[in-house]
């Protein structure tokens, strides 16, 4: 298990190393971020001060390896527009973005697997098929073309919700959440709401199709044959098997939108991560841009990193080579 876990460990290692070349390259070749952050009115020798404040002098390579040594030590730079840690504007960033998913998920689930169970234990009825038919309109209609709609009918004709913002907050050991205002919950069911489609979908295909497989095995037919109502044989025995790859599967979602929930974000104004990431974009400003990307790579690094190391310690069919058995 020990050399499991350190050759796990070493591709993580790896992968951020990979990573990090790759974004600082691609954002160094985005445009010229002296063109956005000095006026054309200043003189030649203030630009040339700013372009050496910032290291912008450098060769690229130079640059990367002064950015790699800050970073090995929790330093991921300082944003060319707010004159902050990257770090700490991502991180002022988090609380909004974590209670938008947070919700987002809760009602992926709490509508997506009764509608997965009942598409699932009478496949070939008509409300099972149209459960299915509108999960393929849950992944394929766009984000933003959603977030659009949404505001269209709840905002605009109905006038029911606001359109952007974060609305009221209140602060819960000092970290401001709307969560718990209803103010704050209205500014939130449209962008939670176009979250959740699609994942909702996600969520009715895979409970579906597990009950499907599940209502086919030994262990429900014997439960049948020993007269166990239908309702306990799907609440004790199906349910408790289908949610597994469910709560696997949810738990990746959840850290993709965490990281990349940046359309919906912009559409409805969230002022979250995501709607960051687009204005540093915009804006140039790279060490934001290198520091979203490093620590969205490292939550999904620590994320699977954890699945297989629980995947080898849990499951015996499974050697350590990552192999079955």
């Amino acid at each position: 298990m020990t050399a499991y876990i350190l050759q796990r460990l070493i591709q993580s290692v790896l992968v951020l190393l990979a990573v990090s070349v790759v974004v600082f390259l691609a954002v160094y070749g985005i445009g010229d971020p002296i063109e956005l952050l000095v006026p054309p009115q200043v003189s030649a020798a203030e630009r040339t001060a700013m372009i050496q404040r910032l290291g912008l002098d450098l060769p690229v390579w130079q640059q990367y390896l002064g950015f790699l040594g800050k970073a090995l030590k929790g330093d991921l730079g300082v944003s060319f527009v707010h004159g902050v840690p990257a770090v700490d504007l991502i991180l002022a960033r988090l609380p909004a973005t974590f209670e938008l998913v947070l919700l987002a998920m809760s009602l992926a689930a709490v509508i997506g697997i009764p509608l997965g169970l009942l598409a699932g234990l009478n496949p070939e009825s008509r409300p099972s098929r149209a459960i299915m038919a509108g999960t393929i309109l849950g992944f394929s209609l766009p984000s933003f073309w959603k977030g659009m709609m949404l505001i269209l009918l709840f905002s605009v004709f109905l006038g029911w919700l606001p359109t952007a913002g974060r609305g009221e907050t209140v602060s819960v050991f000092g970290i401001p959440t709307s969560l718990l205002t209803f103010d704050g919950l209205k500014h939130l069911a449209l962008p939670a709401l176009n979250l959740a489609i699609p994942n909702m979908a996600l969520m009715i295909r895979l409970v579906a199709a597990g009950t499907t497989e599940a209502m086919t095995q030994d262990y429900v037919k014997y439960a049948r044959a020993k007269g166990v109502r239908r309702k306990r044989i799907v609440g004790r025995h199906v349910l408790r098997n289908i949610l597994i790859p469910v709560v696997t599967v949810a738990g990746m979602e959840f850290g993709s939108l965490v990281a990349f929930s940046t359309i919906t974000e912009t559409v409805f104004a969230w002022p979250g991560m995501g709607k960051l990431l687009i204005d540093s974009i915009y804006q140039l400003d790279r060490p934001v841009v290198v520091a979203y990307v490093m620590l969205a790579t490292l939550l999904f690094v620590a994320v699977n990193f954890l699945v297989d190391i629980l995947y080898a310690a849990l499951d015996p069919r499974v050697k350590l080579t990552g192999e079955m058995a």
